[in-house]
């Protein structure tokens, strides 16, 4: 049971300040200003493309602000209001389901708000997270319960399939995910576990049919390139740009994949490959342990949360990030079909970079307001 003192909301308090995790904040800064600058390698000499920099470095601004005003607040204002919070997100998605427009992908997943175009599915799965981990947090006493686990899945099923009909398979299998890893962490069964698992396989053919015909061909293609060497194309390339790097790669803005244009959707898909051109096997590592150093502080936040909920929603943070940098990188070498994720914080994307950006606010919001100090 917290104390009065703690549950007291206390902006200004010293101590929070004190506990504000500066380190993951300058690890992703980092990340986005190395982002920025690969961007701006990615999109040299494109037309089409002149103002993705500006863009970028203008979301990065409002992304840290978004980040202040997240740790500002108290997490539990925010999983109290859970039911509200899942009520505008399903909102959100029914709205942009039958006004939204098509993005570069083909999918009917953005708004336009005038000054800029938002993917609201890219919120919806951080507010997801506010929902998921106070829904579990207060049925945490009956998580062993089947009846339990299926309440949970009732509160992903209804975003999942209006985020699934837009068509976005990839932000789809990622909310998927990052449902059972929330609910595993909360104490679900191994038994309930090998129940999903085998109902998930028998899935798969009504999923297939389920699937748009460029979804299916990208899976084709990764399993065979042979059927269509066309669409294999990119991947091929990516393969040849990561080659090419070597250990220390050929230099800044000196990648002949990508500075040649043989290399397409270079500056979100396969900014990857970009990277490992530029800088080698060297320079891809570095960018990879980074990323890792954000994961484990937003483990060790998970670790210090004062109460389940602020411990799952560092948990389904920490999914997001770890599962859209393991299929960036993997589409990249080609172990893991395309979908069309991002590499977090580098990746060319305004909504994507912001909403990542509130998952960190969310995590320093939980980190603050601690319970004990780490010794």
């Amino acid at each position: 049971m917290l104390s009065t003192r703690s549950r007291r909301p206390s902006i200004l308090s010293s101590q929070l300040v004190q506990n504000f995790d500066y380190v993951l904040l300058f690890t992703t800064a980092i990340l986005i200003i190395f982002g920025i600058m690969m961007i701006a390698s990615a999109t040299r000499d494109v037309a089409s493309l002149a103002d993705r920099v500006n863009s970028q470095i203008l979301y990065s601004i409002v992304s840290f602000g978004v980040v202040l005003i997240m740790a500002a607040i108290d997490y539990r204002l925010l999983t109290s209001t859970y039911l509200w919070i899942y009520g505008v997100l399903v909102a959100m998605l029914t709205v942009v389901g039958v006004l939204g427009i098509e993005g570069e992908a083909g999918a009917q997943s953005w708004v336009n708000l005038g000054v800029a175009g938002f993917q609201p599915s890219e919120l919806a799965k951080m507010l997801l997270i506010i929902v998921l981990a106070q829904q579990l947090a207060v049925n945490a006493e009956r998580i062993h319960k089947l009846s339990t686990i299926l309440k949970s899945l009732g509160f992903v099923a209804v975003p999942a399939f209006l985020i699934f009909i837009q068509p976005d398979l990839g932000i789809t299998v990622l909310i998927l995910v990052m449902w059972f890893v929330m609910v595993w962490a909360a104490g679900m069964r191994w038994r309930h576990i090998l129940l999903f698992a085998i109902v998930g396989i028998v899935s798969v053919p009504i999923i297939w049919s389920q699937m748009e015909p460029y979804q299916q061909s990208r899976i084709i293609v990764f399993i065979n390139p042979e059927l269509d060497r066309d669409a294999y194309y990119n991947i091929s390339q990516a393969l040849t740009a990561i080659g090419n790097g070597g250990l220390l790669g050929k230099g800044y803005m000196q990648g002949t994949q990508s500075q040649l244009r043989f290399l397409r959707v270079r500056h979100t898909d396969y900014i990857f490959a970009v990277i490992a051109e530029e800088f080698g096997f060297v320079g891809a590592m570095v960018v990879l342990v980074l990323i890792s150093i954000v994961l484990f502080r937003i483990l060790r936040a998970a670790r210090l949360a004062p109460d389940m909920a602020g411990s799952l929603i560092c948990y389904g943070v920490a999914t997001v990030i770890f599962f859209q940098t393991l299929v960036s990188v993997g589409m990249n070498v080609r172990v893991m079909p395309v979908t069309g994720l991002t590499l977090p914080f580098i990746s060319s994307g305004g909504s994507s970079l912001v909403t990542l950006m509130f998952g960190i606010g969310l995590v320093e919001s939980v980190v603050m307001r601690r319970k004990t100090r780490e010794h």
